[in-house]
C-alpha cells in the first residue's frame, strides 16, 4: 500500500476534495485558486468551505472533509493512478482554464499529455456514413505530422476518431465521464481498453463515479482544455459538440467545422460555427497547415 506522506500536501489536499460530498468544480476552483495564489494548504473544513462560498452543502461538506482521514483516502485511492494540477505532468493548456480540474485519473501513457501536438476531434453520436468517412480521410495526415487525437469515447464519431488513429498508427487519448472502472458507453469496450493499455485514458472521476448527464459538458472542457485545436465533424444544431466548441474558441483554440449536407440537418451546428467564424476544413493536411498548435 503507498504511504500517504510520501505525497506533497496539496496532493492531499486535492484529492480529500476530489472525495468530499457537498462541493462541485466551482468550488472546488476557488479553493485551487486560492492555493496558487497564496501557496498554503493548512485550512480547516471550516475555512475551505468559506473560501469555496459554500452555503446550503457547508455543513455537508464538512463532515465530508473531517470524515476523510489519512488512512480513509489512502483506501480510496489505493491501485490508481492520477495527476493533480501541481503535478509537472499537468497539462500546461488545461492550467490555462478557469475551472480546471484538481485532479486527473489516468490509465496508459501520461506523457502523451506532453509530447507532441494534439488535435481534438468531437461530432455527431448518431454519426452517418458521410461523418465516418471524413474522418478515416482526415487521420492519415494527422498522424504523419505526429498530432494525436483527443476525443470522449462516445459512440459516433468520437470513437471512430480513436478507432482510425489506432488503425493508422497514431496515438489518441480518450477523456470520460465516469471513473475508469467503468466504460460507457459499453459497446466502446473494446476500445477503451485498448487505449487504457498503450494509449491513454483521462478522467475527473474517481473510481466507483458512474456517468451521469452533467458530467459529460463537464468532460467537454477537459477535451478543449487539453486540446491545441479542435475539429467539429457533423454536428446538429443542438449537440454536445457545440458545447466543446463554443468552449474552445473562449480558450482561444483554433476551432474547424467540415461541411456536410445542408438539407438533413446533420450539420446544421457546423454551417453556423461556420458562419460565426470556425474555420471551414475539408482535410486533415489542412488543419496540419492552418491550425496554431502551441507544443
Amino acid at each position: 500500500m503507498l504511504k500517504f506522506k510520501q505525497f506533497t500536501t496539496y496532493d492531499q489536499l486535492l484529492l480529500r476534495l476530489t472525495y468530499c460530498e457537498g462541493i462541485g468544480i466551482t468550488g472546488k476552483g476557488k479553493i485551487l485558486k486560492q492555493l496558487v495564489q497564496h501557496k498554503a494548504v493548512n485550512y480547516s473544513a471550516d475555512q475551505l468551505s468559506h473560501i469555496a462560498q459554500l452555503n446550503r452543502t457547508k455543513h455537508q461538506f464538512i463532515e465530508s472533509f473531517t470524515r476523510l482521514t489519512d488512512e480513509a483516502l489512502e483506501l480510496k485511492i489505493l491501485d490508481q493512478q492520477w495527476i493533480t494540477y501541481f503535478d509537472p505532468r499537468y497539462p500546461k493548456q488545461l492550467k490555462e482554464i478557469h475551472d480546471a480540474p484538481c485532479v486527473l485519473f489516468y490509465k496508459g501513457d501520461i506523457e502523451l499529455l506532453s509530447t507532441t501536438k494534439c488535435l481534438g476531434i468531437v461530432g455527431a453520436r448518431e454519426a452517418t456514413t458521410y461523418a465516418y468517412r471524413v474522418v478515416q480521410q482526415m487521420i492519415p495526415a494527422l498522424i504523419e505530422s505526429n498530432i494525436i487525437t483527443i476525443s470522449g469515447l462516445a459512440k459516433g464519431v468520437d470513437c471512430a476518431a480513436h478507432y482510425q488513429t489506432l488503425t493508422k498508427g497514431g496515438k489518441t487519448i480518450g477523456v470520460v465521464a465516469c471513473g475508469l472502472d467503468y466504460c460507457y458507453p459499453k459497446e466502446a469496450v473494446s476500445l477503451f481498453n485498448e487505449m487504457c493499455q498503450t494509449h491513454l485514458v483521462l478522467s475527473e472521476h474517481p473510481k466507483g463515479i458512474r456517468p451521469k448527464p452533467y458530467f459529460f459538458p463537464m468532460r467537454n472542457r477537459i477535451i478543449a482544455g487539453i486540446a491545441d485545436a479542435l475539429c467539429v465533424i457533423e454536428a446538429k444544431q443542438r449537440s454536445g459538440a457545440l458545447i466543446t466548441a463554443q468552449l474552445a474558441l473562449e480558450y482561444g483554440k483554433d476551432v474547424f467545422a467540415v461541411p456536410g449536407d445542408i438539407l438533413s440537418g446533420q450539420s446544421h451546428g457546423c454551417h453556423e460555427l461556420i458562419l460565426d467564424g470556425a474555420i471551414c476544413t475539408t482535410s486533415g493536411q489542412q488543419i496540419v497547415t492552418e491550425a496554431h498548435f502551441y507544443r
